[in-house]
């Protein structure tokens, strides 16, 4: 008799798990401090890594790839590749934002930023607008650590 795959199981009660014990747990996958970002990001994060660490992480023809993609964008200058040009992230991607038990959906559009169906100028804008008070969007967010420039 086989014994069951325990990480399914594993991955299912990240859901549920206290934020402290979540964070517990980056310190223990990852050796470092857990970043200030949100429940789900640490959530999937974890997800990931523990899946890395039982099964593998990618195979070496996918990092040979991803490697190859990286210097046609920067020709391998790691100056370059540390050196943003835009802070504003892709367009299409989705924010996530926990504030006061309720979380937030930005998404990056084109020209702004969407939330509950409006349109926003600027990160902290929407910022605002969750909040009541001026917030640096970089920050509320978690793009960017506060007091540090990106």
């Amino acid at each position: 008799m086989t014994n069951p795959d325990p990480i399914p199981a594993r991955l299912a009660a990240l859901k549920t798990t206290p934020t402290p014990e979540l964070k517990k747990q980056w310190r223990e996958l990852f050796e470092t401090e857990p970043p200030a970002f949100n429940r789900r990001y640490l959530e999937s994060r974890l997800a990931y890594r523990i899946q890395e660490l039982a099964y593998g992480g990618l195979k070496p023809e996918t990092m040979r790839r991803l490697e190859a993609l990286g210097e046609q964008l920067d020709g391998g200058s790691i100056a370059k590749r540390r050196t943003r040009a835009d802070v504003k992230p892709i367009a299409g991607t989705r924010l996530i934002r926990e504030w006061q038990g309720v979380e937030h959906t930005v998404t990056v559009m084109q020209d702004g930023f969407e939330w509950q169906g409006r349109p926003y100028g600027s990160l902290s804008a929407v910022a605002r607008a969750i909040t009541g008070t001026r917030w640096n969007g970089l920050v509320f967010f978690g793009l960017k650590s506060q007091g540090r420039r990106t």
